[in-house]
């Protein structure tokens, strides 16, 4: 595997934690932040091996930008389980994927992938 290829894209969501009793558990909000990791192992005449663009673009369509993550998802929205749902979603377009990273804050994530 010569080359990962990383696209990070923002987006803004609420959500509330199920089955947690603690300060985070209500109503509230975030702006996301998910990293893409994807593998190529050849380049293309143009020196690349998958155009960023394309997959900021896919991004931009399928994450739930603006949206109450617990109306979107028939699981509970925490980071893993968005870095699961994500990570499954990107590798329908992508089967190259490696792991996607989703944080909630600037220090605090989640990240995952096949082992």
């Amino acid at each position: 595997m010569p080359w990962t290829i990383r696209v990070k894209r923002k987006f803004y969501a609420a959500h509330f934690l199920t089955d947690y009793h603690g300060s985070p558990e209500p109503l509230h909000g975030h702006t996301w932040t998910v990293e893409v990791y994807l593998k190529a192992d050849e380049l293309d005449k143009g020196g690349m091996g998958i155009d960023f663009v394309e997959i900021d673009k896919y991004l931009k369509e399928i994450l739930p930008d603006y949206k109450l993550l617990n109306e979107v998802f028939d699981f509970s929205p925490s980071a893993e389980n968005v870095a699961k749902w994500l990570y499954y979603k990107v590798k329908e377009k992508y089967p190259s994927v490696v792991k996607v990273v989703v944080w909630e804050t600037e220090n605090c994530g989640a990240e995952y992938y096949e082992t």
